[in-house]
């Protein structure tokens, strides 16, 4: 490499640090940042600017290293070049193409050279004095606990506050949010935004995350979406996956910031990543998601505590199927029911010993991957596979050919690992799928094949498996076995970061508002509903729709209730487009909007299938509200919700009554305008189309327009056509 491209190279490096951290981006972020600002003294002006000159120095440290790091490069060069004596220098003249294929192959040999670096955007943890180590132990046994969905909350949050009075930053953020939460602790919105702003100004990554949220929903502070972004952005560039997943939804669905795919897939990469690396080949613990405005129309929630007794009674009588119910439950988690492998070893071990397949397959895995308590055991865990298979169990085949695949407990045998992987997955077992995927992805046993590795994680990622959701967005993302497509990776990659260890938050949300505790429910679904979950968007939304929470009293929920509405229906949520039909309708937050109205319920009725979304399309028909006034139209809505759905057929079917009943006194006023009965009619008609609860008096004059009718002569007959 010439001296000449290497220069360019270094020259491209600082031009492009210049214009990342130089006097005009900055200027621009705090031109944003003052749209709600009130104007600065001039203390805050000084402060400002050491912070600029502090940065500013980072900066010429960063180039200084990139420099001589390019120098030290230049002489390696040099040297091998008088060696070589020429012959095998680069010219320079391969094309563009060439030099790209290189470098995604990382054949130029810079990829060292910016690993010398030091990033700055990510602060490398100082070494710990003794009280710190002993703070990081207690701090991480009490995570274990809290992350295990332990019943002692309260006790493992005061050894997180014990973590954090002796200094420990992870600590200090973690009872930041604990206090936010409410969780284990009173709420107290004030006393987590000082440990955030305390932290946020020593530069910590995930304490500028807590200050974006904070702004970003106006809890103990002015909403400033400006100041939100702001913070999100530091956060993200120091790594915090709360920040990182918040800008990348707001890239992705537009929210403050410009539409940008390619932003929006970097920063969900990231975080991806993260996921992926912790989730184990099982696909990690299960997790509700509850919907609390279907609970609120009688769908299901979690199980009850009665139903569980129960089954743990069937259980301890010798019920083989509840033994296994149980031990899946306790397995994984979920469903009101605390992650306990221990419990979950105890049920399966009674099942197994009355020969129950599934038992032995999910003892098998529990003696393969060990943990809380249990030892992993290859020969243990390959017994009950091998139990499994033989009864022709996908669960047992999948695992038996999981450890011909890696060489636990038998020799390595790639063959029977597909042979076994191949019977799963025929049998529709999940991970079966996502192990061929892997096969044929990597080339391990066959003949690598992309189109068959993006099958098989298809296959998989349809029961949602953390894992296979991430390969087939790298699949999409890199144009492997498919057409490369940006907007699919991104929606993958959402999946995926939406199903790491925070969407546990999601049940225990759940569990404060079945606990009545609305303030603890809403700021843990509005913290999810920053990292783009719509089940947490929709939950938020309700608790303020209903009035539950006293944080944003009067109006000013309605507002926030609409936005979030609005977030979680862009996101395909029916209950959500319907709710924004409703606020434009009644104008709550917003101004009443008969149009707007009629605009969403189209869509929750045309693209959704919302059955009271058509039933409200039909009713603004009958009343011209927003629409044209057709009873025709109103009587094929009226129709369509009762075909749609069975708790709409009496709804529709006293609408289509009050129109019929509408139409034969119109039809009557008009023909009988002689008639007394005249003033009676119109009277009549002109209460039906003002009120809703008058029935009785359609049919009463329904009843008298029969009367007229059959007093009334015959026609006489129509005169025969003429031919």
């Amino acid at each position: 490499m010439s001296r000449l491209h290497l220069f360019l190279i270094y020259l491209c490096i600082s031009l492009s640090a210049a214009e990342l951290f130089g006097p005009e981006k900055r200027k621009n972020k705090e031109k944003m940042a003052e749209d709600d600002d009130p104007p600065e003294d001039s203390e805050a002006k000084a402060k400002a600017t050491m912070e600029y000159l502090t940065r500013l120095r980072q900066d010429l440290v960063y180039l200084q290293n990139a420099a001589d790091a390019m120098k030290d490069k230049v002489e390696k060069d040099e040297e091998i070049a008088d060696t070589l004596k020429g012959p095998m220098l680069d010219t320079g003249t391969r094309s563009s193409k060439d030099q790209d294929t290189e470098y995604q192959k990382g054949e130029t040999g810079y990829d060292d050279i910016f690993s010398t670096i030091q990033d700055l955007s990510v602060e490398k943890e100082p070494e710990l004095t003794p009280e710190l180590k002993e703070a990081k132990e207690l701090f991480d046994a009490a995570m274990q606990k809290l992350e295990r969905r332990s019943a002692d909350v309260r006790g493992a949050v005061q050894q997180v506050q014990r973590a954090a009075e002796r200094g420990y930053a992870p600590a200090k953020v973690q009872l930041a949010w604990s206090y936010i939460f409410g969780e284990g602790l009173d709420l107290d919105i004030d006393k987590g935004k000082e440990i955030f702003e305390e932290l946020a100004n020593e530069g910590n990554a995930d304490a500028h995350a807590g200050v974006g949220f904070l702004y970003a929903t106006g809890l103990g502070v002015g909403v400033s979406q400006a100041r939100a972004l702001l913070h999100y952005t530091l956060g993200a560039l120091g790594g915090s996956d709360f920040a990182q997943m918040a800008l990348a939804y707001r890239h992705w669905a537009a929210v403050t910031v410009p539409a940008s795919c390619p932003k929006a897939m970097q920063l969900y990469m990231k975080v991806a990543a993260k996921v992926a690396g912790k989730v184990s080949l099982s696909g990690g613990p299960a997790v509700q998601r509850a919907r609390l405005l279907d609970e609120a129309e009688g769908g299901g929630g979690a199980l009850d505590t009665d139903l569980i007794e129960y089954y743990q009674l069937l259980a301890d009588k010798g019920d083989v199927q509840a033994q296994v119910g149980l031990g899946q439950l306790h397995f994984q988690g979920g469903r009101g029911v605390t992650l306990d492998v221990r419990k979950a070893q105890h049920y399966f071990q009674q099942a197994a010993n009355a020969g129950n397949a599934v038992a032995n397959a999910f003892l098998g895995k529990i003696y393969l991957e060990g943990g809380d308590g249990v030892k992993a055991d290859n020969e243990t865990a390959l017994r009950y596979f091998r139990k499994a298979a033989e009864l022709n169990n996908p669960v047992g085949q999948s695992g038996l050919g999981l450890m011909y695949l890696q060489g636990r407990g038998v020799p390595r045998d790639t063959t029977a690992a597909l042979k076994y992987f191949t019977m799963a997955a025929n049998q529709g077992w999940v991970e079966g799928q996502l192990h061929l995927g892997f096969m044929y992805f990597g080339g391990i046993g066959v003949r690598r094949d992309f189109k068959q590795a993006n099958k098989y994680f298809s296959l998989a990622s349809q029961s949602g498996h953390v894992l296979a959701l991430y390969h087939l967005a790298q699949m999409h993302a890199q144009g492997l076995g498919v057409l490369r497509s940006c907007t699919t990776a991104v929606e993958l990659l959402k999946n995926v970061c939406e199903r790491g260890a925070w969407s546990a938050r999601l049940m225990s949300a759940h569990g404060a508002w079945r606990a009545r505790n609305s303030p603890a429910a809403l700021t843990q679904y509005l913290a999810l509903a920053e990292r783009g979950l719509e089940v947490a968007q929709s939950n938020a939304a309700f608790i303020l729709d209903i009035g539950e929470s006293a944080l944003f009293p009067g109006e000013q929920r309605y507002r926030r209730a609409l936005q979030l509405w609005g977030r979680a229906a862009a996101q395909g949520c029916a209950g959500a487009r319907l709710k924004l039909g409703d606020y434009h309708y009644y104008g709550l937050g917003t101004p009443l909007d008969l149009e707007a109205a009629a605009y969403h319920y189209r869509i929750a009725s045309e693209q959704l299938h919302s059955a009271q979304a058509t039933f409200n399309l039909g009713y603004m028909h009958e009343r011209g509200l927003g629409l044209a006034r057709d009873p025709h139209l109103a009587k094929r809505c009226y129709d369509l919700a009762a075909d749609s759905s069975p708790d709409a057929r009496l709804p529709a079917a006293l609408a289509l009554a009050r129109l019929h009943a509408a139409a034969a006194i119109d039809h009557i006023a008009h023909t009988v305008m002689e008639s007394p009965l005249a003033w009676l009619l119109l009277s009549a008609e002109s209460s039906l189309q003002t009120s809703w609860d008058v029935y009785l008096i359609a049919a009463l004059a329904a009843a008298l327009a029969l009367v007229v009718l059959l007093r009334r002569p015959p026609a006489a007959p129509p005169a025969p056509p003429n031919h």
